[in-house]
């Protein structure tokens, strides 16, 4: 029996994916279960390049991945990791990853849409490709639409060029699960569905303290409070983003904080004054109205 040994932490060392998964930890607030899966992937291709190495033949491990959820729940943030991981471990040749829509993808006419397809599949070879609401891909009430013709070249690539491109598609749960039942050619390529859920209001407002942190800004203990009571209010409402409408209503309470101070014009202003967000610069919002 060959007793070729193999030093696993030292392997592990090597490809610097530890300081990318610490880093998937430190930047990202919450979304366990999506560590989880990105950890027993990197795992699984850290295994898998070991045996390759010493020369025990096994199957090409599926790196195509399908990533749901609802918008602004870091499913980007976590494709840009999953292609560090990706290059660090040998399995693309650049790690650069390219988001696209399907505006990216369809023409608009006859012979629009092969051309379109191959020059962003040119531009992410070597990498990742991300395609966000790919279920828009596929209109099959519209005989006249193109998307089936981008989704031919994608299925053609992601089976014979499996060594120079993957391809994450992303969007919400649901039609995504119906754009699937729609392509089974598609669905048979996808080996990693990772499903992303909501942040609760506490993660939330981690995220957001962070936000400011970064920006030089901090809650007061009421603004704190406010804030906490806006995101239950918004979680409610339609077209809830998550850490997005978390950024933007911050960006909104920044702008009604400087607009608080310019119109008290006049006094002498203290840093405290300058960094500070108070509960009316959150309260004013259009959400504690109904």
């Amino acid at each position: 029996m060959d007793s070729t040994q193999v030093r696993l932490q030292e392997e592990y060392g090597k490809t610097k994916i530890a300081k990318t998964l610490s880093l998937l930890d430190e930047e990202l607030v919450g979304l366990a279960p999506v560590k989880t899966r990105i950890r027993e992937v990197a795992a699984l291709l850290l295994i898998d390049k070991l045996r390759r190495n010493l020369g025990i033949t096994s199957a090409h491990p599926g790196l195509h991945m399908s990533f749901t959820g609802s918008p602004g729940t870091g499913k980007t943030t976590v494709g840009l990791k999953m292609a560090e991981i990706l290059y660090q471990l040998g399995y693309i040749k650049k790690g650069h990853l390219l988001t696209v829509t399907r505006d990216d993808l369809v023409g608009q006419y006859i012979g629009h849409t092969a051309p379109k397809t191959k020059e962003v599949l040119k531009k992410a070879m070597g990498g990742v490709l991300f395609i966000d609401e790919a279920y828009y891909l596929y209109k099959p009430d519209n005989e006249r639409d193109y998307g089936s013709e981008a989704i031919e070249i994608l299925l053609q690539v992601m089976e014979n060029q499996r060594d120079d491109l993957v391809v994450i598609l992303a969007g919400y749960k649901e039609p995504m699960d119906k754009f699937y039942e729609s392509n089974p050619g598609l669905s048979s390529r996808i080996a990693n569905h990772i499903d992303f859920p909501d942040y609760t209001v506490e993660e939330l407002l981690k995220i957001a303290k962070l936000m400011l942190e970064e920006q030089q800004y901090q809650l007061t203990p009421d603004a704190e409070s406010a804030l906490t009571q806006y995101i239950q209010k918004r979680k409610e409402k339609p077209l809830f983003a998550n850490a997005r409408s978390v950024k933007n209503a911050l960006d909104r309470a920044r702008m009604r904080q400087a607009n608080r101070i310019f119109d008290s014009r006049g006094q002498v202003l203290t840093k405290k004054e300058l960094v500070n967000l108070e509960a009316a610069d959150i309260l004013q919002s259009t959400v504690f109205n109904n």
